[in-house]
């Protein structure tokens, strides 16, 4: 296979990590008999200092024409102040309203060999396998937003045909697996939630009967993340609700640098990127924790090139690397940490 891909390092220790998730495609490129052209663009506070603007136009344009896109992370101290009306977040925003990406997946599993980096109780992680289905596109991150000296409003909208994407894309995930879903929303307050409940009652009971529905609100589905994480199978919820609940459930793996992501819509391309942010506090000391970045390219081969087979053996040697003890930082504060590259060699000579 031919794959075109765009790499966006972005900022922070986010050039660092994707850095190793590059080598870990090259190296399944050969492995597999494939031809994969990697292609750089600059993008957040990089693109920024260059251009003034967290996505140029080169970049958005590469994105648009390759088949999947490999991102970083993006921030820097120098554009963290709120008040700014160009700040370097805004281009994973338009990144996914240009691409047409409307969802999040967000795969939560708790790696045995490393259950001691959680704050849970061992016996509460064993067996924890949750794919997090966050509608990306909608809500209130989107809204009308006003602000005055003296008040300031975000707007909430879903419509009917965003809420029914996000619910057929659930279950289709879900007939692959345990046939569970778990749709969270507030209802009780929230006219949105009201609505999201309505629809997706509706399209499971008429599209996927033998998929199991149970619906719970926001706070109970963040108690019960921690409180028994093992009875959840897919979970899908609004934007500002799945943005929330996938950082709190990353803590059930140990770390963000265990916790990768695909952001999809209708067609096979899509954005791969951790779940953790740039860390401006880390970045180029190389300690951060490449696992995450590389099972994100796990999930490109599996999603947007349609690799089975090389997806599962890219996330075979990185679960075989943390049972070899091969620990970066965040995963190791007592011990001997390996280094950024260390760990990315590790998955490379596993492959």
């Amino acid at each position: 296979m031919k794959a075109h891909i765009a790499v966006l390092p972005g900022d922070g220790i986010g050039p660092e990590v994707v850095a190793e998730a590059v080598r870990c495609l090259s190296l399944i490129a050969t492995r597999f008999g494939h031809e994969f052209r990697m292609e750089d663009a600059p993008v957040g506070a990089v693109a920024m200092d260059a251009t003034g603007m967290p996505l140029p136009p080169a970049t958005l344009a590469l994105a648009k024409t390759a088949d999947a896109v490999l991102f970083g992370a993006i921030g820097a101290p120098r554009y963290s102040d709120p008040a700014l009306k160009v700040r370097p977040e805004q281009a994973i925003l338009q990144l996914r309203r240009e691409l047409g990406l409307y969802a999040n997946l967000r795969p939560v599993v708790c790696f045995g060999s490393v259950l001691d980096a959680s704050p849970l109780k061992p016996e509460l992680l064993a067996g924890v396998d949750i794919m997090i289905i966050r509608e990306l596109t909608g809500g209130i991150y989107f809204g009308a937003k006003t602000r005055t000296e003296t008040e300031a409003s975000d707007l909430c909208v879903y419509t009917v045909p965003e809420v029914e994407r996000i619910a057929r894309l659930g279950a289709r995930i879900a007939r692959h697996r345990k046939r569970r879903l778990t749709s969270v929303d507030k209802a009780n307050v929230l006219e949105t939630s009201r609505l999201w409940r309505a629809v997706v009652t509706r399209v499971l009971a008429a599209e996927f009967p033998d998929v199991a529905v149970e619906h719970m609100y926001v706070d109970a589905a963040a108690m019960h993340l921690l409180r028994r994480p093992a009875d959840f199978d897919v979970l899908i919820t609004e934007n500002m609700f799945g943005d929330i609940l996938t950082d709190e459930a990353s803590m059930l793996a140990g770390s963000l640098g265990l916790c990768a992501s695909a952001s999809i819509g209708n067609d096979t391309r899509g954005i791969y990127e951790p779940i953790h942010g740039s860390a401006p506090d880390i970045a180029g000391r190389g300690i951060a924790n490449p696992y995450a970045t590389i099972l994100s390219a796990a999930l490109l081969l599996r999603h947007s090139l349609g690799l089975e087979r090389e997806a599962r053996a890219l996330e075979a040697a990185v679960v075989g690397a943390l049972d070899a003890g091969v620990r970066t930082a965040d995963l190791s504060p007592a011990g001997a940490p390996a280094s950024t590259q260390a760990a990315g060699e590790a998955v490379l000579a596993r492959l």
